[in-house]
């Protein structure tokens, strides 16, 4: 009888073993996916506080308006403080800022469609309409310009800076 019971042990032993590798690996798997997150949040957090600092700089005044304005945060900035001073709630919902944030951590023209997707948005038909309609809104504010048929960037001009 001692051998099988020294048999049954072995085979316990090596289930336990097969057991401790597997749940290594899990760790492993998990502790990657951990530091991706953490990595993620922390690119999110940088720019949240960018936002923030430009959003607290303010508009900065130019010399002459009748020379474009660069393209970039601090004009999203101040297209943001004005519609804030004017009350504007549409333009400051959580919707539209991420919207404004993209354009002003890019400053790139995207097509809609590239926003829906940069967005993690549905890329159908009435998805990327409904955020054509929200980028035109944006145009209508002095945001955004329209500087082809469908192409959207920064653009403060209107709002003379």
């Amino acid at each position: 009888m001692v051998p099988s019971l020294m048999a049954a042990l072995d085979a316990r032993e090596s289930e336990c073993r097969a057991r401790v590798a597997e749940l290594r690996k899990q760790i492993a798997e998990l502790s990657e996916a951990v530091s991706q997150a953490e990595a993620g949040l922390s690119r999110l957090q940088i720019r949240r506080e960018t936002v923030k600092q430009v959003l607290a700089d303010g508009p900065v005044a130019t010399r002459d308006v009748s020379v474009p304005a660069a393209s970039g945060p601090v004009d999203v900035a101040a297209a943001l403080l004005a519609a804030e001073a004017a009350g504007d709630v549409t333009v400051m919902s959580p919707d539209y800022q991420r919207i404004t944030a993209l354009f002003a951590m890019s400053g790139s023209a995207w097509r809609c469609k590239d926003v829906c997707v940069e967005l993690g948005l549905q890329t159908e038909a009435r998805h990327v309409e409904g955020m054509r309609s929200k980028l035109k809104r944006l145009v209508e504010r002095g945001i955004l310009a329209e500087t082809a048929p469908g192409l959207f960037r920064v653009d403060g001009r209107e709002l003379g800076w």
